[in-house]
């Protein structure tokens, strides 16, 4: 009977059993589902704290690269940062550069602002080991601070950025290029001071004597140990310190070589290949167009205006050279003393202004149309006939002073505008002489603290330059060609025998591509763009017995080809010979109060601090 009843109440125990085992499976269930909550809620909150870094950190980027950009635009970041009791919140935004600035990227947001840090811009010079090392650079130091916002603003990361935005002068260098490269000389040449390129970098040597670089070289693409337009290397020595000896590099070669990292190792960073690259000018901010940096800051603007058949316009003066205003309108009482052999007497048909077409420029197979200024005579008349004034800021209208250090010194533009100013051959051209010294002889007439001449033409200086007395002095021109006192517009190539001539100027100019190609495509072609030891473009037998000499002082810019005068590099007769090329780096370019009138610069940003606040609310 006991086993009977046992038997009836087995599915009761069975029931019960389940029941149990449910229960304890659903208390494993919502013990599953709890733990995936609340994992899924990690990874969502780890996620979110992610992405709202992400955030944060393109918020940093953007707004430091707007600081870099502003001074690659040459203004200075301005306004006013919000007061760091609770930024960007109500009213309290900023203003200006330094303003709250929010960015939406994708589902989260960055909100940012910039500080000032107090005391700049900080004059230094780049300390040893660090890239463009010993040149002197303004640096101005600021704090961005960037918060990673969610899809409810709340906030996922705060980050900080305290960097260096530093200015370097190009005209530091006793060569910079914004394109491939090449030093190849005949004779021995000394480079003392920096090199860099944003390029290739071709070494190679025709001579004996050898190449010697004194100065950090920087490159921001490959180097070569070898020539461009073939491939061949010859063994004469090219010599790099590093920094206490020169050290060669490979001394034996008999093909380009391709230079490696391990094979510059002990030049203890003073050859540097792969370089950041760095952001200059481009060729068209020097055109003579309102709104273009250096036509706007020019404190005087010479025009020769031609009619469509390439003849002077007589209406505003003889010549038809003119004074323009910032606006590109002519100056009619500036213009009209200017022309008044009276008031500005010169050289140049009693004038000290001009133009002619007498000379022939082989390289181009042409006569160029030429505006011609005699320098002394012209900085006499600025003088006497009150011809420059300030055009914006608080002294517009007043007299400006040939002593005026508004961009560090007087910038004068000086241009051809015609039919073919456009063209990649215009025909154009601006002839400076009686520039031996920058310095006006009228009475009274205060020195002047440097001059920069710019043109988006050819320049021609006639004699020595800034040979006496030296002023910082540049030209930022489309092509630089140098001819001495002796020349005779006209003459036959068996009379083109010119004198020792003195330049003492930073120089940016265009030079020819080799291969017409930058870079590994241009290579091997055999078309050679001369070099460097060719940059000025000579038109005289210099050199014919006895050799004459060109002694040179200054930095050698280049940012592009020619883009108006693109006659292609030619050797001999009647073209030119080669002189004795005595020429060096400036090295009073060392202390930035000796860099010529508005030098141009790059700028690049050194990281200084990285932080992240983990204490959010």
């Amino acid at each position: 009977m006991r086993n009977h009843a046992a038997l009836k109440q087995a599915p009761g125990f069975a029931l019960i059993a389940v029941l149990m085992t449910m229960s304890v499976l659903l208390a494993l269930l919502s013990a599953y589902s709890l733990i995936t909550r609340l994992e899924l809620a990690t990874h969502k909150s780890a996620a979110d704290s992610l992405n709202g870094f992400y955030a944060a950190e393109a918020g940093l980027n953007l707004r430091a690269d707007d600081v870099r950009q502003t001074f690659v635009g040459y203004n200075r970041p301005s306004g006013t940062s919000p007061d760091e009791d609770d930024p960007c919140e109500g009213g309290n935004q900023g203003t200006g550069d330094f303003a709250c600035e929010s960015f939406d990227l994708g589902k989260h947001r960055a909100l940012t602002y910039v500080i000032e840090e107090p005391g700049n811009p900080v004059i230094l010079t780049i300390p040893p080991g660090e890239r463009y090392q010993n040149l002197n650079a303004q640096e101005y130091r600021y704090t961005v601070t960037s918060q990673g916002l969610g899809t409810a603003d709340q906030i996922e990361a705060i980050l900080e950025l305290r960097f260096k935005s530093r200015l370097v002068p190009m005209f530091q260098f006793a060569v910079f290029y914004d394109k491939d490269l090449e030093i190849l000389p005949g004779p021995a040449m000394t480079l003392n001071g920096p090199v860099h390129t944003n390029g290739d970098l071709y070494l190679n040597n025709e001579n004996a004597s050898g190449l010697s670089i004194n100065g950090q070289v920087t490159t921001a693409k490959n180097l070569y140990r070898g020539r461009k337009n073939q491939n061949v290397c010859n063994s004469n020595p090219v010599k790099i310190k590093d920094p206490l000896n020169y050290r060669t590099l490979f001394g034996t070669c008999s093909n380009r070589i391709l230079v490696e990292e391990d094979d510059i190792t002990s030049w203890n960073g003073m050859i540097q290949m792969q370089v950041p690259e760095v952001t200059v000018p481009e060729p068209e901010e020097f055109d003579p167009i309102p709104g273009k940096t250096y036509w706007d800051k020019s404190d005087l603007r010479l025009v020769l205006n031609l009619d469509n058949a390439g003849n002077p316009v007589t209406t505003a003066a003889a010549t038809g050279v003119e004074v323009r205003t910032m606006n590109d309108s002519v100056n009619s009482s500036a213009t009209q003393k200017l022309n008044d052999p009276a008031l500005c007497p010169g050289a140049i048909a009693t004038r000290s202004v001009g133009t002619t077409t007498s000379f022939y420029n082989n390289r181009e197979a042409r006569n160029i149309r030429m505006l011609e200024i005699d320098m002394q005579a012209l900085l006499d008349c600025i003088h006497t006939q009150n011809l420059m004034v300030y055009e914006d800021g608080a002294f517009t209208g007043t007299v400006k002073p040939l002593n005026d250090t508004t961009e560090g010194g007087l910038v004068f533009y000086a241009t051809v505008k015609g039919p073919n100013s456009a063209t990649t051959n215009s025909g154009y051209g601006v002839r400076v002489r009686n520039a031996g010294t920058l310095a006006a002889t009228a009475s009274g007439a205060p020195a002047i603290k440097g001059l920069t001449i710019i043109s988006d033409q050819g320049l021609y200086t006639w004699g020595n330059y800034n040979s006496s007395s030296k002023k910082p002095a540049a030209f930022l021109v489309d092509s630089y060609n140098l001819l001495s006192s002796a020349f005779v517009d006209g003459a036959a190539w068996a009379s083109r025998v010119p004198v020792n001539t003195t330049v003492n100027a930073a120089i940016l100019a265009g030079t020819d591509i080799t291969g017409g190609t930058e870079g590994a495509g241009g290579q091997d072609d055999g078309s050679y763009n001369g070099g460097l030891e060719n940059y000025p473009r000579f038109h005289e037998d210099w050199s014919k017995s006895p050799q004459k000499t060109v002694t040179y002082a200054g930095s050698f810019v280049s940012l592009s080809a020619p883009r108006h005068v693109t006659g292609a590099w030619l050797y001999g007769s009647p073209q030119y010979t080669a002189p004795v090329r005595a020429w060096s780096y400036d090295t009073s370019f060392n202390n930035a109060e000796n860099l010529p009138p508005i030098t141009p610069r790059f700028v690049y940003l050194r990281q200084q601090l990285f932080l992240r606040d983990y204490e959010q609310e």
